[in-house]
């Protein structure tokens, strides 16, 4: 079991104010993995001091975004020198199997920091304009102190996307991740004390809800970038508009995938499946509903029967797995809630609804497949985050699947699968959800800027975007 009885605050470890701890539970096997100390109040206060001090007389925001960016990279290759241990400690924390972990929780994270240590080289930082009177320089300076809050589905990914553009920007940042992820948190910031990061410029200090309201609150939080639920993101929203205080925030998705008539099911399917299950179905991005046209809704669903009853279910661990544990059992309570809701509302499970047999232990739910499901449900419409898609046929061509993807309160990602890739997207500024992929989705060189919309995001939270968002002033 590991155990941190410290903070990391400035770049210290230091004892905590209260005594109070948290319990890192093993969804596998519901047994206590690890424990960290609960951040109080104080402790933040403590932390946000600390951070405004360091951004108000100290070397980091002074510094060259490139000096700023030598200690990503070292913290960049760490992170590689160790995706293993570090996939199978966020295993162990929330149940995502390492199979899928060692890429997308662990060197994904890694390829985030490459992105802004180039950046650092490349963004214009200062910028010299046209104006109606003459030239004008437009500086982009870092904002101040950023409370960074992210959720425990991609912890360590999360922390790269909000740390990379913060730090090489010049801010100091006070970073509280998910109680239920504290240990990967943990690990980063011995990283990134190991690579020569100033006092004063970063804090890890995990707490629950009302804690985390105290830092969104502070007066010397100058930006609050959140990832989370629509409905803190909305409270979060509604604090900082009081506050006139900036705030990024990435938020919930029900993403939809599009099955064009002539998709070729033998070659979508292994793609799309990795993309609608990924990570227990606890991603925002996941492809949860999926639209055929109802001429081979049949054909769609028989189809997916087979292939999801084929994926592996079990110990995260375990490198053959494919769908692990949820993350506590409050979320399988929700998603079985869910599955109940669905068959309620007359949708019909063709696969799963249950806990898998032979499994005494562990917050798993079968991967569950719904059908004859309109979009109007519940299950259609709601963030389920968990294994259950639902199948959603469509009539009257490409454009009425268009507008079904639409018809949701959420707009993160989207996908279309055909079998002529150069006729993917017909439809240009007519699906709202971004970004999209044709057939298979590609590997970027670069993180796209968020492109979501309606209730999913506020402000930028990728890409260029993300580092100039944490940038203010220009004169």
């Amino acid at each position: 079991m590991k155990v941190y009885d410290r903070l990391f605050i400035g770049g210290e470890w230091v004892t905590p104010a209260g005594t109070g701890t948290i319990d890192v539970i093993n969804p596998t096997t519901e047994e206590v993995a690890g424990r960290v100390p609960d951040t109080t109040e104080a402790d933040i206060d403590k932390a946000v001091a600390i951070a405004r001090q360091a951004f108000d007389s100290g070397p980091w925001p002074r510094m060259q975004p490139t000096e700023r960016a030598a200690i990503l990279t070292k913290v960049s290759q760490a992170i590689q020198a160790e995706m293993q241990p570090m996939a199978e400690l966020i295993a162990t924390e929330m149940g995502s199997p390492v199979a899928w972990g060692s890429m997308a929780q662990v060197f994904a994270p890694s390829m985030i920091l490459d992105y802004y240590v180039g950046l650092a080289g490349s963004y214009a930082f200062d910028d010299l304009r046209p104006g109606l009177m003459g030239q004008v320089l437009v500086a982009s300076e870092p904002v101040g102190v950023v409370a960074a809050i992210a959720p425990w589905n991609v912890p360590l990914f999360i922390a790269a996307a909000k740390l990379g553009p913060a730090l090489v920007a010049g801010c100091t940042v006070v970073f509280k991740p998910a109680p239920e992820t504290p240990l990967d948190a943990f690990r980063l910031a011995e990283l990134f004390e190991e690579a020569g990061l100033p006092k004063g410029v970063l804090s890890v200090v995990p707490a629950g809800r009302e804690v985390g309201e105290h830092l969104v609150r502070h007066a010397d939080v100058d930006k609050v970038s959140f990832t989370g639920s629509t409905v803190a993101g909305k409270k979060i929203g509604g604090i900082c508009g009081e506050q006139l205080k900036r705030f990024s925030l990435e938020l919930g998705g029900k993403s939809a995938a599009i099955l064009l008539d002539d998709v070729n099911l033998d070659e979508a399917l292994p793609m799309l499946l990795p993309n609608a299950l990924m990570n227990n179905g606890e991603a925002c991005i996941a492809q949860t509903r999926i639209l055929a046209p109802r001429d081979r809704y049949q054909e769609v669903v028989d189809a997916l029967v087979e292939k999801v009853s084929a994926m592996s279910v079990g110990d995260p661990l375990d490198p053959t797995v494919e769908v692990g544990p949820l993350v506590a059992s409050r979320q399988r309570d929700r998603v079985e809630g869910y599955i109940k809701i669905g068959q309620e509302e007359g949708a019909k499970v063709a696969l799963g609804g249950g806990r898998p047999a032979g499994i005494d232990k562990g917050w798993f739910v079968e991967p569950t497949l719904f059908v004859d499901v309109d979009n109007s449900m519940r299950i259609a419409q709601e963030e389920i985050f968990g294994p259950v898609l639902a199948v959603i046929p469509y009539d009257g061509g490409d454009e009425q699947a268009v507008a079904v993807a639409n018809d949701s309160s959420y707009g993160l990602c989207g996908s279309v699968w055909t079998g002529d890739p150069t006729a993917a997207w017909p439809w240009p500024g007519e699906c709202a959800p971004a970004p999209t992929c044709s057939t298979v989705p590609s590997p970027s060189t670069s993180p796209p800027p968020s492109g979501a919309t309606r209730s999913r995001a506020w402000g930028g939270s990728s890409g260029a975007k993300a580092s100039s968002s944490s940038s203010s002033r220009s004169r």
